[in-house]
């Protein structure tokens, strides 16, 4: 038996190394930027944390109430721009409107915790301040 490889074994198990990080990063580019649904709540900003261990992402969490009185469900997000996070920041406890797209199959966690990635935030009736689009 041969130590190394051959040549052209070299050459085949390069080339399929190569068309797999290419697919990989093809995966990646579509599931961040062709979202799943879009869509916006509005709720009492609760908390809003930058985690992690190696790659660090802006979390945030909303408390939604649909009547006074009711049990409210928690809503939690990423924010992947800093000028909605000064934004949020300066909103602790107050009622926030949050527009956001929802990534589905994201397989780390490098660029947020959860699926759903705020890009607007209207803070009481203020104007909305974020990008314009993945």
């Amino acid at each position: 038996m041969p130590k190394t490889l051959p040549r052209r074994g070299f050459a085949i198990l390069a080339s399929v190394v190569v068309a797999a990080a290419a697919l990989f990063a093809l995966y990646m580019w579509i599931v961040l930027h062709w979202s799943y649904s879009e869509g916006e709540r509005a709720g009492y900003l609760q908390k809003l944390s930058r985690k992690g261990w190696l790659c660090k992402t802006w979390e945030g969490e909303i408390l939604l109430s649909s009547m006074p009185g009711a049990i409210p469900e928690r809503f939690t997000f990423t924010v992947r721009d800093e000028t909605v996070v000064r934004q949020l920041q300066a909103a602790m406890g107050q009622r926030v409107q949050l527009t956001y797209s929802q990534h589905v199959g994201v397989p780390t966690s490098c660029f947020g915790e959860t699926s759903y990635f705020v890009e607007k935030a209207v803070v009481g009736g203020a104007n909305p301040v974020g990008a314009s689009g993945m």
